[in-house]
């Protein structure tokens, strides 16, 4: 939680089943805290901007992102956030399948926050995820979510 209200987080994936995976992993650490998905780069602009079906969504404390997707990969979306005055501070973690090294250090050069690369195990997957909860969502402190 922010302070005393739950935490917004946009996830940015297009696996359904990895997003499902998610969705449990947090619900058990976080009953609380909401979690919005949406499945490629396009309606994840949408919904950080609030436009359309996304008008009356929250802006997120964080956001969860995958790489490879459809239409806008992670990388445009990523590159897009971070070079928007109104959006740059929310904090961006790349959960992802890509262990290349270029995606890596492209990640990391445009701003991304974290880098975390989705184990294929499901029990390894779902530490993973409550690892993340425990530090980006307990132990560090966000930034505001007006913060521009």
């Amino acid at each position: 939680m922010v302070g005393s209200r739950p935490m917004e987080i946009l996830l940015v994936d297009d696996s359904r089943g990895d997003a499902r995976l998610v969705k449990e992993a947090l619900r058990e650490e976080a009953p609380l805290d909401t979690l919005h998905h949406v499945i490629d780069g396009v309606e994840a602009m949408a919904f950080l901007h609030r436009n359309g079906a996304y008008a009356d969504k929250p802006r997120p404390d964080i956001v969860l992102l995958d790489l490879n997707m459809p239409k806008m990969d992670g990388r445009e979306v990523l590159r897009a956030i971070k070079s928007d005055p109104s959006l740059k501070t929310i904090p961006v973690v790349t959960l992802t399948t890509s262990t290349q090294r270029e995606d890596v250090d492209y990640c990391y050069s445009t701003g991304v926050n974290a880098f975390i690369s989705k184990p294929v195990n499901l029990d390894d997957f779902i530490h993973t995820v409550r690892q993340f909860k425990q530090f980006w969502l307990s132990v560090a402190t966000l930034p505001h979510p007006h913060a521009a």
